[in-house]
This record gives C-alpha cells, sequence and structure tokens, in this order.
C-alpha cells in the first residue's frame, strides 16, 4: 500500500498526514508570534473544530506597531505622491526648455525613492498585520484538546524554540 505524506506548516508547527489516517497522534501548538498570553479559550479534553481560536495573546504591542506600520504607509504615499507632483512640473518645465536636465534627473530620483520607501512601507504593513492576525492560536484540524500546558501569563519567546501552548489530537468535534 503506497502511503503519501504530506507536510502542512501552519500556526508555527508541522503535521504529517498518510493518506485519510493522521500520521501525528498529536501536535504542540504555538504562536508564530512573540507575546504574553492573555486568556486561554479552551481546556483539556474539550472538542474543538478546526478554526476555533484556542488561546490569545496580548495585543497591546502589535496593535501599536500595526497603527506605527499604518501611519508610515500614509506618511510614504503622501511623500510618493508628492514626488510624483514634482516629476510632473520638472517634465514640463523641461520640456519647455525653463529647467536643466539635471533638475529632471533630481526630481526623477526623488519620485524612485519614495516609490521605494513606499513599497517598504506597504511590506511593513503587511508584515504587522499578519504579526496582529497571529496573535490568535487557531485549530488547524478538527480535534481534542490534549493539554493546555500554556496559561494565561505565559511568556511566548516565538524567536527561540517557542514554548508549546495547546497540545491537539486529531479527531471530529
Amino acid at each position: 500500500m503506497e502511503q503519501r505524506i504530506v507536510a502542512v506548516a501552519l500556526a508555527g508547527f508541522c503535521l504529517g498526514a498518510a493518506g485519510s489516517s493522521w500520521a501525528a497522534e498529536r501536535v504542540e501548538l504555538t504562536t508564530r508570534v512573540s507575546g504574553v498570553v492573555e486568556e486561554v479559550l479552551v481546556k483539556s479534553g474539550q472538542r474543538v473544530k478546526k478554526g476555533a481560536v484556542l488561546l490569545r495573546l496580548d495585543r497591546t504591542v502589535l496593535q501599536a506597531r500595526l497603527d506605527e506600520a499604518a501611519a508610515e504607509q500614509a506618511r510614504a504615499d503622501a511623500d510618493e505622491e508628492d514626488a510624483r507632483r514634482e516629476l510632473e512640473r520638472a517634465e514640463e518645465l523641461f520640456n519647455r526648455t525653463v529647467s536643466s536636465a539635471s533638475e529632471l534627473e533630481a526630481a526623477t530620483l526623488r519620485h524612485a525613492r519614495t516609490k521605494a520607501a513606499l513599497s517598504g512601507a506597504n511590506a511593513r504593513l503587511v508584515i504587522a498585520k499578519k504579526n496582529f492576525s497571529d496573535a490568535e492560536l487557531k485549530a488547524p484540524f478538527n480535534g481534542v484538546v490534549s493539554s493546555v500546558p500554556g496559561g494565561a501569563g505565559t511568556v511566548v519567546a516565538a524567536d527561540c524554540q517557542p514554548k508549546t501552548l495547546v497540545v491537539l489530537s486529531p479527531g471530529q468535534p
């Protein structure tokens, strides 16, 4: 009998599946972001459906980073708009032979720099939104909560061997 192994990376863990049966007896779950557990919404033995929120981290710092990234994106957007208008004026003046090629080049360079800054700001905003969203640990599949080693106040350091917060076993809710 041929077995297919599929690896799925979700919520900071890996899980293997073989055909329709589970290769893993239990899966240790943690968050992808660092923080402090604010509330645990499940208990040992509880059945959960895929997508159910198991626990939440305190989002205060993540919200501040999201707000900061949104402000940076708005500032970069305004700078790019201003540089675009300046470039249009420089092109018009150059075409009427009122300004020099070096002035047009300077406006072109400023516009290119502001477009790059806007692109970076947009990327940081996407990351901040994702991190904010990842402060909720959700069930990646239907299952039964085997244990909840991470309670309220548990510190999670996602960058180095994060602490297991919830252990989930496959099963129908």
